[in-house]
């Protein structure tokens, strides 16, 4: 049991407001009127979330295009965020962030409306938190809401964040579609919108196809069998297609593509891929070229 998971549980015991959703989602929803509030907050740390070496600028959009990719998941309207920030020491590279950060939040028309500022132990890891408000007017899918008979699909391949990661920690000047996929996510929001009244469940991939199809199997209380990872002509390029190119790209995390399940011969309204489907029973099957094979002992990101 990792410490994340006892973590959740504790906090689970004591979470009693409908708008937390058992904690089982990254958001919580709250009702206004006609309309829903929904609510999310990302934290990344160095060392753990980027590298020490990644540009400024980039870091700041990845705290954004994060917790955009939640109202995402949940076809929410961003509304505005509340950041809080670390700084640096280093003016140029605050600077430099915040340009990265409002680039991000200025394209999805998210305004910042106040937040914190700290000043870290010289030595400390760089931390940076944002809080984002969204609005949604008609559904927001839960990834507890799959149902046997539905079929799976995500809206882009995966892996290529976690090729990118492994360019960059080797050589920090690497460029390309892959390290951009790492440094620089593309929040779904308008699929996200389209897909909300239809979606049984949704989720974005933050932690890697496996672990987080995993989750909306228990979650939801059915199993989900994968059978077509989704790769791109550039990972396909760089590493090729063999079942363990395959295996690491689902699980690998920072993709931010929405995982979402559909009503059996339903038809996305957007463009995605399918990839499996849901049936009555527990857990996770993948398979590979019509081939069951083991899971990896560890699925994706934990903390």
């Amino acid at each position: 049991m990792s410490d994340e998971y006892a973590f959740l549980k504790t906090l689970r015991s004591r979470i009693v407001h409908d708008g937390a959703r058992g904690l089982i989602d990254d958001v919580a929803v709250l009702a206004v009127g006609d309309s829903r509030l929904v609510l999310t907050s990302d934290t990344i740390v160095e060392g753990v979330h980027y590298l020490p070496a990644d540009p400024p600028a980039d870091i700041g959009w990845k705290l954004a295009a994060v917790n955009l990719s939640d109202l995402a998941a949940k076809g929410a309207r961003p509304v505005g965020c509340m950041l809080n920030y670390a700084l640096s020491g280093d003016a140029a590279w605050d600077a430099a962030f915040l340009d990265g950060l409002h680039e991000a939040l200025d394209r999805h028309a998210m305004p910042l409306l106040g937040g914190d500022t700290v000043r870290m132990p010289a030595g400390s890891a760089r931390s940076y938190s944002l809080t984002a408000m969204g609005e949604a007017t008609g559904a927001t899918p839960s990834r507890s809401g799959a149902q046997a008979g539905d079929r799976l699909f995500v809206t882009g391949p995966v892996g290529d964040a976690g090729i990118g990661l492994e360019l960059a920690r080797s050589d920090p000047t690497a460029s390309g579609p892959l390290v951009d996929a790492y440094r620089r996510p593309r929040p779904r929001l308008a699929e996200g919108t389209l897909l909300a009244p239809f979606a049984t469940a949704m989720m974005d991939l933050s932690d890697g196809l496996l672990i987080d199809a995993a989750r909306m199997a228990q979650a939801s209380d059915v199993a989900i069998t994968i059978d077509h990872v989704p790769l791109s002509l550039a990972l396909e390029k760089a590493r090729g297609a063999s079942t363990a190119v395959q295996i690491a790209a689902a699980r690998a995390g920072d993709d931010y593509e929405l995982l979402f399940a559909l009503a059996r011969g339903a038809t996305p309204p957007v463009r995605a891929i399918p990839i499996g489907y849901v049936s009555a029973g527990t857990g996770l099957t993948l398979m590979i070229d019509g081939a069951a094979v083991p899971l990896p002992g560890r699925l994706g990101w934990e903390h």
